[in-house]
């Protein structure tokens, strides 16, 4: 963290990046803060995943989609809010914009792709997390130089 208590950010100057969930502006990542992070993202088809430590809460600001939950499927639109709780296979669709908020803070080697989580193994990531590995590798540099 920046050492002087908080972090001030402007949405308008946080990196956009391509996701397996869609346009994701990345306002605060693990870089800033190992607490927490803070994303908005743009979905309109996500692919389904499950983290194994992080916890993921989802606040509905635009449009109208669904979310797989496991084996259930939940209506999302503006106000709907959805805690999702490590191990729990999701995927969202529709057209939706979302906060995506996730403690601790969201990181590449903490998204896995396979069908049951109680079979996981840590080498099953895709490689469709790579180009979100180079950003918050910058980040982390560009954190690590200012600390």
């Amino acid at each position: 963290m920046s050492g002087r208590g908080y972090i001030y950010k402007r949405k308008s100057e946080a990196p956009i990046v391509a996701s397996q969930c869609g346009a994701s502006t990345r306002v605060i990542t693990a870089a800033d803060t190992k607490v927490a992070n803070l994303h908005v993202t743009h979905i309109t088809d996500s692919t389904r995943h499950y983290h194994k430590e992080c916890t993921e809460y989802y606040f509905i600001l635009e449009g109208r989609g669904k979310m797989e939950l496991g084996d259930d499927v939940v209506d999302l639109e503006p106000g709907v809010t959805i805690l999702i709780e490590p191990g729990t296979l999701h995927r969202a669709y529709g057209d939706i914009t979302t906060i995506v908020f996730g403690v601790p803070a969201w990181n590449h080697s903490d998204e896995f792709y396979k069908a049951d989580p109680s079979q996981a193994r840590d080498d099953d990531r895709t490689d469709a997390t790579d180009a979100a590995d180079a950003t918050d590798a910058t980040d982390t540099t560009e954190t690590e130089a200012r600390t």
